[in-house]
Formats: structure tokens, C-alpha cells, sequence
């Protein structure tokens, strides 16, 4: 019996330039796809992009601003042309912000809610309708322990967005399940990543880790290892589901 050769998959990481982005670009890549890191801040993609592939011919960097459905589209036909329609497409980039909820302004609100929902969903409906078409696709959207309970350390507009990022990825997951395409949803409670850490002051994030069940903050390379799991092609049973990792702060 002939073997068959390994194709690599083509994936696309939105927010790749840093934090919990970077460490799925790292996993995909190290699973064997082609992947291309999208951002609004191209440079600092181009940098991890040549780290890993000097050549580009394994990862490069796309210029993506996620509130904007013209820039999926224009994402799209860069890296179809470049290599070949994605098989995976992360929805990982947001606007995560602390703000009062009583005097949160109106423009702050919208900037959050455009930022992290409509990227969800335009994300999911531009790529979903192409991954369709050629049968098969598995898309991963980052949700949120603030979605979940209503949020803490984050403000009323951030939690609001990563709730409706969940019914976002049922949505579509209904819509595209009968041509072999899987959207499913990671929730992540608080994450020893940079932004945590800028959000939080040190001093309530001690106590904050102390409210954690398991007594730390998450590790984001198994956030890393769940999405490479969720892209697996054997992960054809799962879709619509969200997958809850946050040490115990929120059960279910």
C-alpha cells in the first residue's frame, strides 16, 4: 500500500503579532501548515514570520485590520493566490480594555464591539463561504471567560463582545457543518500573557489568581495545543461547541 503524502494545511491566525496569536502561529506552524499571520501591526508579524520562515514559503505576514470585511476578503485572495485557499482560520484578535460601567462612552462601547465581533463574523462568513466551497475547513474562535460570567477584571464592553462571540460560532456552525466545515469556540480564563498583566494591576491580580480555583493563571501554549487540536482534521464531531478552560472559575 502507497503512503500518502503529507499536504500541509493553510492557516490563518488574526492578532498573531503577540501574545496568546504568537503562540498559535508557533503550534501551527509546528504541526506542518503554511500559515499566514494576520495583523494590524504588519511589522511586528513580518518579524515572527521571517523567524520562522526566512523564505516566507511557510509563514508570512497579512495586513489585517479585523473591523473592516474588506480586508477578509482582500486577506483571502492574498493567501489563496500565495499558496491556496485556508483550511484553518483562527478569529484571535481583540480589543481587551478595563473600563467603569457606568460611564462607559458610547465610542469606547462601539470601538470594542466592531473590534472583536465583527471580526468574529466576518471572519467566520468570508473564509467559512471559501472553506465551504472546497468541502472542508475548521475555524476556532477565541471567546472568553468574560462572556461566560459577565466579567471581573475587564469592562461591561468586553465581556458583552466575547458573549456574542459564542452565539456568533453557533451561528455559523449550524450554517456550515453539512459541508465540512467545524466552527467552534476556546474560553479562556485569565492567562499569564501580557495584556493580562496590563489590564490587571499587580496588586488585584494577586488576588485574582487567589480566586482561581486551581490557584494560578492559565498557560497559553495549551491554549495553543487546544486549537491545534480543534484543527485537527479527526475533529469533525466537534462544531458549535465552546471549550472552557479557566481553572474552575466557571463550571458548567
Amino acid at each position: 500500500m502507497t503512503e500518502t503524502a503529507h499536504i500541509p494545511g493553510v492557516a490563518v491566525v488574526t492578532g498573531a503579532a503577540g501574545g496568546m496569536g504568537q503562540e498559535i502561529v508557533r503550534k501551527l506552524h509546528a504541526d506542518g501548515n503554511r500559515v499566514g499571520l494576520a495583523d494590524i501591526a504588519v511589522d511586528k508579524a513580518e518579524e515572527l514570520a521571517k523567524e520562522l520562515s526566512t523564505d516566507g514559503s511557510t509563514a508570512r505576514a497579512l495586513r489585517l485590520d479585523v473591523s473592516k470585511r474588506e480586508d477578509f476578503v482582500r486577506a483571502l485572495k492574498d493567501i489563496t493566490a500565495e499558496w491556496a485557499t485556508p483550511t484553518i482560520l483562527v478569529n484571535n484578535a481583540a480589543v481587551t480594555r478595563a473600563a467603569d460601567l457606568m460611564t462607559l462612552l458610547e465610542e469606547d462601547f462601539n470601538q470594542v464591539l466592531t473590534t472583536n465581533v465583527d471580526s468574529i463574523f466576518f471572519g467566520c462568513q468570508v473564509f467559512g463561504a471559501a472553506m465551504a466551497d472546497q468541502g472542508y475547513g475548521r475555524i476556532i474562535n477565541m471567546a472568553s471567560l468574560a462572556g461566560q460570567n459577565g466579567g471581573t477584571a475587564t469592562g461591561g464592553h468586553y465581556a458583552v463582545s466575547k458573549g456574542a462571540i459564542l452565539t456568533t460560532t453557533k451561528i455559523f456552525a449550524r450554517e456550515l457543518a453539512g459541508r465540512g466545515v467545524t466552527v467552534n469556540a476556546i474560553s479562556p480564563g485569565p492567562h499569564d500573557l501580557p495584556i493580562v498583566h496590563q489590564t490587571v494591576p499587580a496588586d488585584k491580580l494577586d488576588k485574582v489568581i487567589e480566586g482561581i480555583p486551581v490557584q494560578r493563571l492559565g498557560d497559553p501554549a495549551f491554549i495553543a495545543k487546544t486549537v491545534s487540536l480543534l484543527a485537527d482534521e479527526d475533529a469533525a464531531f466537534v462544531t458549535g461547541a465552546c471549550w472552557d478552560i479557566n481553572g474552575g472559575l466557571y463550571v458548567r
